[in-house]
Order: structure tokens, then C-alpha cells, then sequence
């Protein structure tokens, strides 16, 4: 019997940063393409009355991605707003009120992690989580202690079936199609092993800073902003086992089997950098310790990956917005070959942002009459005009009950036992100049065999 589609959907922090930016937008896109069509409760402590609240929409329509009349009209048509204190009773009894006949509400908590625990009760005392689903946003805890706590407050009043933990990576086009690419191929799944793969590398950089949220990144920091939940998730999307039975656990079943195979990591597998001046950043405190850049070396100890290292960078203040996976296999002798130098093992490259790049690095023959090759890479773009957003595709799967992309508790559990020997100042921070790839002084920085790829380089494409 599949689950009942919510019936309403309510965002706590609705006049939040995280709505003004991405929610409203997400809303409206929905709506065009037919993915929303239930009333929708804004929920937040400013003071605000209906009107005002619908004005903040279209400002934040008209900053983000723009305002399509038609659909507007209809967001509009169906918002409703609520305001007052988290902490107040009085609040959720007005928000019972306004759910009227619903029985089954989405419930949104685009609010800091520490107000989790409240709202969840309260939900629950005045009778609107009967029925009802709860999505919550990263970060989820700060270690693993804080997790295993959160967990247990939302259990206190949700199902863990009925807890969607959003990490909108998952939700990301791309990250799909790198899942579709390795699983409906056989014979790239076939060389997907630690007989063929060197090595993996994962780059996730931003060229911009922390664009005004220095209180809660001084707070964070890219180790738990980035790498224990989307780094993780994309590395479990690479190297997971193939679902041996349809339906959503199944997926989520090989993600948590992978994680739970990740080595915790050790100090001297982590570099953690500083952009110069994030000190004079609003809300950072002066003599702040908290990482901008982080490059990390992760292992896997299963019979697959035993010996292939992961590479990750993530940061910012680098050179380029992108996240690209590179994917190098071993490069085995071919005596025939009049090769100059060591020989050039093929790769693929996976551009996940800003566009959607499959490559495949490979060689051909130079002219001439000895075997010698140049590399090449064999480029497909794909992007779809009018795709999903993450956070599109992730909100209509909570409203149907389908929880395939989202992270399951014993996953997040997982990815904080991996990460939590290197939490804090365990590892020493090394300061970058903007527009660099992280710290350059560093003695034991991780970095794989033949280097780190940059993703700026242009590289040859085949001629077909």
C-alpha cells in the first residue's frame, strides 16, 4: 500500500535566508510544472501579516531566477502565513487552526538545528504531526553525539520513516546521472574495482567567500559544511554496489554499506585551510580556527576499493565555481607501444556543476610512423533546459512519501563516525591567498598520483 500524498505543506523559517533564496524560487517551479497543488503555511517569528509576506515572494522571485506571472499568481493564491514564537504554545495551536481538514502535512524545518527538538514536540502536543512527514536541513548535528541526539528527539514524535533529511546534492541532476551512468553501463561497471581504478578525486570549489553567513560558517566550518554530507554521499553514489532489488531502501541499503565501510579518518589524511580575510568577516570571530579549505584522503575497506584513495577538496575563496569527479585507472605497460615518458592511464571526468560533463580521457595515435598517442577526451554535455532543481525534485518526493534521496538516519550516523577524528582544531590551519587552491606550505598535503586535476584546463576534444 503506498504511502498518502501530504496534503499541506508548511516551511518553518519562511522569511529565513534559506527561503528568500531558494525555497520561494523551488515553490513556483513546482507549481509551473505541475509538481504542487495544496495550500502552503509560512511559518516564522517578524511580525509579519499575509501581505507582507506574499511582497517578500515576489522579492525573492524577482532576485532569483524571476517572476512568471501565471505561476505566481497561483503560489500566491495558495500561501498562508503564521507567525510567532517557536517557543509559544499559543503558535502551533493557530497553526492546528489553520491546517484545517489536512491530515497529512509536510512540515518543513528550514530553521537551525538546535530548534529541531522544540518545534518537533510542539508539533506533536497540538496534534499537527498526526499523520504527518518532517524534513529537516543539514547540518545535521555537529558530531556524532549531537546527531544520535537529534535523532532521538524527532523519534520522540516522527517515525523515522516519516523523516526526510535533506541533503539537496542528492537531489542534484547530475549526481543521478553519474548513479544511471556506472549501473545501465557494463562495461564501465565491469572496470569499476581496485583491479582497474587508481584513484578517485572529488573537487568542490567555490570562487566566492561565505556572502554573509559568518556566524553560522564559524559555527561550521568545510569539514562539517560539506565534506561529512555531500562529499560522503557523492563518494557513496561512486563506489557502491549495484541494488540487487528495485524500490527506495535498496538504494539506501548500498549507500549506508558503503559508508559504513569508510575508514574514520586519521589526522595526517586532512589539510585544513584559511582564506586570507575571513577574519574580517561579519560574524567571524577575530581569532576564528575555523576551516574555509579542507583536502582529505579517504579509504575504503571493503574487497572492492581496498587500496584505491579518495581525494577530496572542497573550499573557498579558490580559483573556480565547479564540482567535477575524476576518476583515474592504472596504466599498464604496453611494450609495443613507443611510448615517451611514463605511459597515460585513461579517466573518466564527471562535471557535476555548473553545467553536466561526462568525459572520457583515452589516447589515439599521433601521424606518423611510430606508435605514439596524445590524450584526447571524448565529451558528452547534458543539460536538460528547464531540468529540476535539488530542491524541486527532494520536496515533491517528501510529499509523495518517496524517501530514495534523502539520507537516512544510520547513513548520517556513518558519515560523522568518519569524519569526527579530524572535528575542531585536531588538525592544524594553514592560511591561503584568495584564488588559490588552498594552502601551499603544507609539508604531507594529500594529493593523488600524477596531481590534482584543474578543472579550468581545457582539455582536447576528439574529433568525430
Amino acid at each position: 500500500m503506498s504511502a498518502p500524498d501530504s496534503d499541506v505543506l508548511v516551511f518553518f523559517g519562511a522569511t529565513g535566508d534559506l527561503a528568500y533564496k531558494q525555497i520561494f524560487p523551488t515553490l513556483q517551479a513546482m507549481i509551473r510544472h505541475g509538481r504542487l497543488d495544496m495550500p502552503i503555511v509560512g511559518v516564522a517569528k517578524s511580525g509579519w501579516n499575509l501581505d507582507q509576506f506574499k511582497a517578500r515572494a515576489r522579492d525573492s522571485l524577482e532576485h532569483h531566477g524571476g517572476v512568471d506571472p501565471t505561476a505566481f499568481e497561483r503560489l500566491c493564491s495558495r500561501l498562508r502565513y503564521v507567525d510567532g514564537d517557536y517557543n509559544d504554545p499559543d503558535l502551533f495551536k493557530r497553526l492546528r487552526k489553520t491546517l484545517g481538514g489536512a491530515k497529512h502535512p509536510l512540515h518543513y524545518l528550514a530553521i537551525p538545528p538546535s530548534l529541531f527538538g522544540v518545534v518537533a514536540e510542539e508539533l506533536a502536543r497540538s496534534g499537527c504531526a498526526e499523520g504527518a512527514r518532517v524534513v529537516v536541513e543539514k547540518p545535521f548535528g555537529r558530531d556524532l553525539a549531537s546527531a544520535r541526539e537529534l535523532n532521538r528527539v524527532l523519534h520522540a514524535s516522527f517515525a523515522e520513516d516519516d523523516v526526510f533529511r535533506i541533503d539537496h546534492y542528492l537531489g542534484k541532476e547530475a549526481v543521478l546521472n553519474l548513479i544511471y551512468f556506472r549501473f545501465s553501463n557494463p562495461t564501465i561497471e565491469a572496470a569499476w574495482n581496485n583491479q582497474h581504478v587508481e584513484s578517485v578525486q572529488i573537487t568542490m570549489a567555490e570562487d566566492f567567500g561565505i556572502v554573509g553567513r559568518g556566524k553560522f560558517y564559524d559555527e561550521t566550518g568545510a569539514i562539517r559544511d560539506v565534506v561529512q554530507n555531500h562529499m560522503l554521499q557523492v563518494i557513496a553514489c561512486l563506489a557502491m554496489d549495484c541494488p540487487t532489488a528495485s524500490g527506495h531502501e535498496a538504494l539506501r541499503d548500498q549507500r549506508r554499506r558503503l559508508l559504513r565501510a569508510v575508514r574514520p579518518l586519521d589526522p595526517s589524511d586532512v589539510v585544513r585551510g584559511q582564506f586570507r580575510g575571513y577574519r574580517d568577516e561579519p560574524g567571524v570571530a577575530p581569532d576564528s580556527d575555523v576551516e574555509t579549505f579542507a583536502a582529505v584522503r579517504f579509504h575504503i575497506d571493503n574487497e572492492c576499493w581496498k587500496g584505491v584513495p579518495f581525494f577530496v577538496r572542497a573550499g573557498k575563496r579558490l580559483p573556480v565555481t565547479t564540482t567535477e569527479v575524476l576518476v583515474r585507472f592504472r596504466r599498464p605497460p604496453r611494450p609495443v607501444l613507443d611510448e615517451e615518458g611514463p605511459p597515460l592511464g585513461n579517466y573518466f571526468r564527471f562535471r557535476l556543476s555548473p553545467d553536466v560533463v561526462i568525459a572520457l580521457g583515452t589516447k589515439v595515435k599521433r601521424p606518423g610512423e611510430s606508435l605514439q598517442g596524445e590524450r584526447i577526451e571524448l565529451i558528452a554535455h547534458h543539460q536538460a533546459p528547464d531540468a529540476m532543481t535539488p530542491y524541486e525534485r527532494l520536496l515533491g518526493d517528501a510529499a509523495r512519501g518517496d524517501p530514495t534521496l534523502f539520507a537516512r538516519e544510520d547513513a548520517v550516523e556513518s558519515g560523522w563516525r568518519v569524519v569526527e577524528p579530524v572535528l575542531g582544531d585536531v588538525v592544524p590551519l594553514h592560511m591561503y591567498e584568495p584564488g588559490a587552491w588552498g594552502p601551499t606550505d603544507v609539508d604531507r598535503f594529500p594529493t593523488p598520483e600524477g596531481g590534482w586535476h584543474d578543472p579550468r584546463e581545457e582539455p582536447r576534444e576528439a574529433p568525430l
